[in-house]
């Protein structure tokens, strides 16, 4: 199992940015991405970026593409979510979240390992 923990999140501008950080503990061998994903009021859960635990590939939800940016620490138990010019559409829950298995896929849920969230309010 894989402990998750976000924090970064709060309220920005329209326009602002925002760092997110997820810190992996427990066993994280085996974890093939990670990913965060955006849950806004009434709405489903959504990915907004993924990235492969090796580094080489990361995917990013249309709607985000040239704004936000995902990255791992030197370490790789750390993942980031770079968010700038931030628009009030990316309001909502942010949670981190690994996934294990023979390779990456871009579902929710294929994630077996959640964090409880932190919340981004743009506005």
């Amino acid at each position: 199992h894989v402990q998750l923990v976000e924090s970064g999140g709060g309220m920005v501008q329209p326009g602002g940015s925002l760092r997110l950080s997820c810190a992996a503990s427990g066993n994280t061998y085996g974890t093939k991405c990670m990913g965060w994903f955006r849950q806004a009021p009434g709405k489903e859960r959504d990915w907004v970026a993924i990235i492969t635990t090796n580094g080489d590939r990361t995917y990013y939800v249309d709607s985000v593409k040239g704004r936000f940016t995902i990255s791992q620490g030197n370490a790789k138990n750390t993942v980031y979510l770079q968010m700038n010019n931030v628009k009030p559409e990316d309001t909502g829950m942010y949670y981190c979240a690994a996934q294990g298995g023979l390779y990456c896929q871009i579902r929710a849920s294929k994630f077996g390992n959640w964090g409880q969230g932190t919340q981004v309010t743009v506005s």
